[in-house]
């Protein structure tokens, strides 16, 4: 087996907090509208335009409060009062300044690792929001490079790690995403290491891959030092 040379840590979710506070904006964005809209209805619309919206507009805070408000307009049958817009768009001003606190263990897994690994952080979503999250994070100067990307696919990480180490098959991809971080990195060719996030975004959701000889689930990012050690 190659000798692991690089190794790829999702931002959000892996290295600090961010899905919780996308809960908490969605269910104060609901009670907002409770008095003018079905409620379940309109969660189920917010759902179906936020998939759709994806393509459009990728990923992030901005994707989100564009789906925010026109999954509003499409539900209020025209009951809703045009303050309701501006309230919508100050919760998704505060989500794009939400605290970015690291987890535990994130400070001592990257110092470990950094004198003998090649450390990139890959991430996607929209770049000045990622750019904001990083520098605020502290961890800046444990990365070699950063990659922030509008989608996460196996032909994405095969560039990256050819890019910027020595190919798929001796990198591995760290993350809470089944779907971005874990399934298109074994496809690529990487070890693919899952650590379970206390929220999970539907889109993010997916079956453990099929080639389960590159696949690794954790409970905690300090575990991953000792799963390096033990990949070589």
């Amino acid at each position: 087996m190659s000798t692991l040379t690089t190794i790829g840590f999702d931002a959000d979710d892996t290295l600090w907090d961010h899905e919780k506070y996308f809960v908490d904006s969605k269910t104060r964005y609901l009670d907002l509208l409770a008095p003018y809209v079905d409620v379940i209805a309109l969660e189920a619309r917010l759902h179906e335009t936020e998939t759709a919206n994806v393509s459009l507009y990728g990923f992030g805070v901005k994707s989100f409060t564009l789906s925010m408000i026109e999954a509003a307009l499409a539900t209020d049958g025209g009951d809703l009062p045009s303050p309701c817009v501006s309230d919508i768009l100050q919760i998704g001003r505060e989500l794009l300044v939400h605290p970015v606190d690291p987890y535990p263990g994130v400070h001592d897994t990257l110092d470990a690792l950094r004198s003998t690994h090649k450390l990139l952080v890959v991430t996607r979503g929209d770049l000045v929001d990622q750019e904001r999250k990083l520098a605020a994070s502290g961890l800046l100067g444990y990365f070699h490079e950063i990659e922030i990307v509008s989608d996460k696919t196996p032909q994405v990480y095969s560039r990256i790690f050819t890019r910027h180490g020595d190919g798929p098959r001796r990198a591995m991809m760290v993350g809470n995403s089944m779907r971005a971080d874990v399934v298109p990195a074994i496809e690529a060719g990487c070890f693919g290491i899952h650590i379970p996030s206390d929220y999970v975004w539907s889109m993010d959701i997916d079956s453990d891959p099929q080639d389960i000889s590159r696949f690794r689930r954790l409970t905690s990012i300090a575990d991953v030092a000792a799963i390096v050690a033990e990949i070589g």
